[in-house]
């Protein structure tokens, strides 16, 4: 047997982190196994599903790096397919026409909760001699009446469902449109899927699922039902909790080894190991090892792992993510130092690239703002000899290099009898504006010399306001 997985997003939103852990895992089961992965857009809310957010789905599974065997396909263009397998529940008696009113149904509904009963349809029009005239009836899936549906799930266990509490399910509406739980078996058993890996709020819908597969005499799946995850107060992850969409995360400067080597351990371990490469991941992973209990979202954690992987990963491919982000500012990057270097330079001081963006502006500029209370409390009288001499030395230096700029800083220093601090911070705030870069050297070497010796010009007009 091949091993077939699949992902089957609804594009009514955004493709948020507990969809992309879903698609991880079915993913990584694929991948272990040598089988396929199909990724399938569930499409048939017309009203809800939007072209946005297919976009999304297919830029949040291409940003990943999630890439699927098969598809997408999209469940619009299998509408023939679905008319044919409910005309075929209906020729073989596995299914009815139901013409009961909207209003009949609510009226049960209310009455069986008023008697703290499961809401459920009671089959009147399961057995009918006769038709109502001018009715667009639904039609519902014929539910066995006895007997039970065992779940057999990788992770959550075994599960029974009596069918005497599963009602029938309508599984074409009054215009002819197929519903989830008919179209979701049909394209599960059409695509051959072994294995249906999804969250745990699709559990209930699985007895009903099982029920009309094996009266169409399909081979069922295996379930795993994923459970869900939580914020850190312990209510379902949801906008409050901050950044749930994929792509939010790609526009705050988040890598998507870090996203995903963090999304991997929400509810999976493999020991006490923390940072997995992908092949790691392919390699150790086991459906049967996630845990059946629903995981909390830390933010922090995300962030640890991604300053990580900015910390370890290459500085070609990490100036790409840069440069997004510099784009994002709406800075102007061919003006000024390669992103490589900005990256070399900026890789210890940055937890995601936005900050790292952030922070490299100066790098840029053509102008700066200066700090007030950095100025009062490094622009002194004392430093304005010193920092002339040094200004006039790098607008001459013919060796524009870190190196060369270090030495000179420490020639100054030692010419003036200063600690290196004392003429190395007043020089900082001079070329940034602020008391916060990389060190000295490298900050004056990628500012440039022009821009460097045109803001130690400017900071040197400030002495008169100290």
């Amino acid at each position: 047997m091949t091993v077939r997985t699949r992902f089957a997003p609804s594009p009514t939103g955004y493709l948020h982190v507990g969809g992309v852990r879903t698609a991880l895992f079915s993913w990584l089961y694929a991948r272990k196994h040598g089988g396929q992965f199909v990724l399938r857009i569930e499409d048939t809310d017309r009203e809800r599903s939007t072209e946005a957010s297919v976009n999304a789905i297919l830029e949040g599974m291409t940003w990943l790096g999630l890439q699927s065997d098969e598809g997408p396909f999209y469940q619009t263009e299998r509408f023939d397919r679905y008319r044919e397998v409910i005309k075929q529940l209906l020729a073989e008696d596995k299914a009815y026409y139901c013409y009961c009113s909207k209003e009949r149904l609510e009226t049960l509904r209310a009455k069986q909760m008023a008697r703290k009963q499961k809401p459920r349809y009671d089959g009147r029009c399961r057995h009918l001699t006769s038709t109502p005239p001018h009715v667009k009836p639904v039609v519902r899936f014929k539910n066995p009446e006895v007997g039970e549906v065992v779940v057999r799930d990788l992770i959550k266990g075994t599960v029974i469902f009596k069918n005497n509490e599963l009602d029938d399910l309508i599984i074409a509406r009054g215009d002819g449109t197929p519903t989830y739980n008919l179209t979701v078996v049909i394209d599960d058993w059409d695509m051959r899927i072994t294995h249906v890996i999804r969250g745990d709020d699709h559990l209930n819908n699985t007895p009903r699922q099982i029920n009309i597969l094996e009266a169409l005499g399909a081979t069922l799946p295996q379930y795993a039902h994923v459970p869900m995850i939580l914020g850190n107060d312990g209510q379902r992850l949801s906008k409050r909790h901050g950044a749930v969409s994929v792509m939010n995360y790609k526009q705050e400067g988040y890598l998507p080894e870090a996203l995903l080597n963090y999304l991997v351990r929400l509810g999976w371990s493999h020991g006490d190991q923390e940072i997995f490469s992908q092949q790691e991941m392919i390699d150790f992973f086991e459906i049967n090892a996630v845990h059946g209990s629903p995981s909390a979202f830390n933010s922090e954690k995300l962030l640890w792992l991604n300053q990580h992987y900015i910390k370890m990963g290459n500085p070609d491919q990490l100036a790409k993510h840069l440069q997004f982000q510099c784009n994002q500012l709406k800075m102007d990057t061919t003006q000024g130092p390669p992103l490589v270097e900005v990256v070399k330079t900026q890789v210890e001081r940055a937890k995601t690239f936005q900050e790292m963006a952030k922070n490299s502006q100066v790098f840029f500029k053509d102008t700066i703002e200066f700090d007030d209370k950095a100025v009062r409390k490094n622009l002194k009288p004392a430093i304005y000899k010193p920092l002339t001499d040094l200004c006039e030395r790098l607008e001459y230096l013919e060796d524009w290099t870190a190196e060369a700029i270090h030495a000179l800083v420490h020639a100054i220093a030692e010419q003036y009898e200063l600690k290196l601090g004392k003429i190395a911070q007043p020089l900082r705030v001079a070329v940034t504006g602020g008391t916060v870069s990389p060190p000295i050297d490298i900050t004056v070497y990628l500012i440039g010399q022009v821009r460097s010796v045109e803001r130690i010009k400017r900071a040197l007009t400030l002495f008169g306001d100290t």
